[in-house]
């Protein structure tokens, strides 16, 4: 199911506003949208899908959600693990990497969440939009002034 096989979607030129959704984000919308319960962030699920959102991705971005999809606690089968990731990534733009980036970013203090800042910086994010505490703490850093927020998803609806 590898992350390097997979066929995303290629970047387009498109009016959409590009979006970058982290892996709990994600989860969401791809795995927890399918309890009875459902997700109440299923709408951002639908505006991706239809191409209202041009969700970004990059290869290290999809191997963390394919990982993730495999926890334990998730409780799913490997078809439905690859199903899940098969969906997602028919849908993503894929962001190639930026070799000499010409805007500096903050760290995170989690290093696993700064490859979706330079995502969102790479890809021409509009937004990030996460859950995770070490990334909206970023969300007021004067150095992203201007440049991409960093929501969450409620206020990602809120604002659409």
């Amino acid at each position: 199911m590898g992350a390097q096989s997979q066929g995303c979607a290629p970047i387009l030129s498109a009016t959409a506003p590009r979006i970058v959704f982290d892996t709990n984000v994600l989860l969401s919308l791809w795995v927890f949208s399918l309890s009875p319960a459902g997700s109440k962030f299923t709408p951002l699920r639908g505006l991706i899908e239809t191409g209202k959102l041009l969700a970004l991705s990059r290869p290290d971005c999809l191997a963390e959600f394919e990982r993730v999809l495999g926890y334990p606690e998730f409780k799913l089968v490997p078809e439905k693990q690859r199903s899940i990731f098969e969906e997602y990534s028919s849908v993503a733009h894929l962001v190639p990497p930026v070799s000499a980036p010409d805007m500096p970013l903050p760290r995170c203090s989690d290093r696993d969440d700064q490859k979706f800042l330079e995502l969102a910086r790479d890809g021409a994010a509009l937004a990030l939009v996460t859950s995770d505490k070490a990334l909206l703490r970023l969300a007021r850093r004067k150095m992203l002034a201007g440049k991409f927020g960093i929501l969450t998803p409620d206020q990602f609806l809120a604002g659409s």
